[in-house]
């Protein structure tokens, strides 16, 4: 539903829209992090409490050593999604095809309806 939503919106907002969740995101991960790390580790290890930022720091520093895990559904391998998108579009006819192109463009780098437009303008 949220990905749905995410990617009907026009690109433009897209582009500012996104950065601030991220930031939004690794805020809410960094007050977490530094709220578990305060409550569970210093009577089990005997460690010391952590700021905020130091809990920031030390969520990247685990997202750079252990990875960031799955990417999407494909688990990071472009070539199984190259594959499922190919298996899709090869017993499409022209048209649907064309559509599906269409589409697919407009969500994967935000130029929608807008570019297809101002495409057919210029021919």
């Amino acid at each position: 539903m949220m990905r749905k939503l995410f990617f009907n919106m026009p690109g433009k907002v897209r582009v500012v829209l996104f950065p601030i969740m991220a930031a939004a995101f690794l805020t809410l991960i960094s007050f977490v992090v530094m709220f578990l790390w305060n409550n569970l580790l210093p009577d089990i290890i005997h460690v010391g409490t952590i700021t905020f930022w130091q809990a920031m720091g030390v969520f990247v520093l685990c997202k750079i050593l252990f990875g960031f895990g799955r990417m999407g559904r494909f688990g990071g391998d472009r070539s199984l999604f190259n594959k499922r998108l190919t298996d899709r579009v090869k017993d499409m006819s022209p048209e649907k095809r064309a559509q599906f192109e269409k589409r697919f463009r407009g969500r994967m780098f935000g130029c929608g309806e807008e570019f297809h437009q101002d495409e057919a303008k210029v021919d």
